[in-house]
C-alpha cells in the first residue's frame, strides 16, 4: 500500500495550457498510491478554470481551499466541432463540497474569485479500458468553436 498527501508541491505536474484559463496545475495523487482511477489536486490560480470539457467516464470533484463553480452546459446542434450550447447549472464550491459529474456532461470549473486560489481533488472514474477527455473552445455562453 502506497501514501499520498494532497499538501505540498512534490509530485506537481504541468497542465497543458490550451484546456485551462489562467494558471492552473496539478499534484498527480493516483500516480504516488498506484490507483486505476486518476486522482489529482487541482490548484486553480484566481479566476482561472477549464475550458469547456466533458469525459467518457464520471468525476467527482471535492472543493478543499477557496471559492469556485462548477458549470454544466446542454448541447444545442449535432456538430462535432461547432455548437451551440446553454447554461443548464451553476454550482458554487467552497471547501468541503462534494458534486458528482455523470460520463458524457459538457462542463467547466474553477476559481471565482480573482484574488484567491481555489483548489479541488478531481477523481476520474474509468469508464472501460480508458479515460478520455474532450476539450472545446468557446465563448463560454452560447457557442463551441471547435474541438481542442
Amino acid at each position: 500500500m502506497a501514501k499520498s498527501n494532497i499538501h505540498g508541491r512534490e509530485d506537481r505536474r504541468e497542465v497543458n495550457p490550451d484546456w485551462f484559463t489562467g494558471k492552473v496545475w496539478m499534484k498527480d495523487v493516483s500516480a504516488k498510491i498506484g490507483s486505476t482511477d486518476h486522482i489529482y489536486h487541482v490548484h486553480f490560480k484566481g479566476g482561472a478554470r477549464t475550458k469547456i470539457h466533458q469525459h467518457n467516464g464520471s468525476q467527482v470533484l471535492i472543493a478543499t481551499s477557496g471559492k469556485g463553480s462548477l458549470a454544466l452546459f446542454r448541447r444545442l446542434g449535432e456538430g462535432a466541432a461547432d455548437f451551440g450550447i446553454a447554461k443548464a447549472k451553476t454550482v458554487s464550491l467552497v471547501p468541503g463540497d462534494v458534486v458528482f459529474i455523470p460520463a458524457d456532461t459538457l462542463h467547466t470549473h474553477g476559481s471565482t474569485d480573482d484574488g484567491e486560489e481555489f483548489t479541488h481533488i478531481a477523481i476520474n472514474n474509468l469508464s472501460g479500458d480508458s479515460y478520455t477527455t474532450d476539450w472545446y473552445e468557446s465563448d463560454f455562453k452560447s457557442r463551441v468553436s471547435q474541438k481542442i
